[in-house]
């Protein structure tokens, strides 16, 4: 396999991640990379740093658009958290009990 180098402009540079990004389907690094690319110079991110943020974002962001897709499949009457989920209505629900479950730390006990 060859890798070709090329000494790109700045101008050139941000086109060519553009371009790369939308080939890959990577929208969120695509959105981001200006900024990120901003704040990296900025703070003296070292490459492995820079790309790290930029792989991050994307799988945040595909993990958050994977379970908003899931729920709109699911055909909930409506949406609910347990942010919202009043405890005096049923008071045999123990509120410390249900927030510990959420944290599902019980998974990997």
């Amino acid at each position: 396999m060859t890798t070709a180098h090329h000494a790109l402009t700045s101008q050139a540079s941000d086109a060519a991640i553009d371009t790369a990004c939308r080939l890959l389907r990577l929208p969120t690094m695509r959105a981001q990379a200006a900024d990120t690319i901003t704040r990296a110079e900025r703070e003296g991110l070292s490459y492995a740093g820079f790309l790290a943020e930029l792989l991050m974002a994307e799988c945040e962001d595909r993990d958050r658009r994977r379970a908003e897709r899931r729920i709109r499949a699911a055909h909930f009457p409506r949406q609910k958290s347990l942010r919202e989920f009043d405890y005096r209505v049923n008071q045999n629900v123990d509120p410390a009990v249900i927030h510990n479950l959420a944290t599902c730390e019980w998974i990997t006990k």
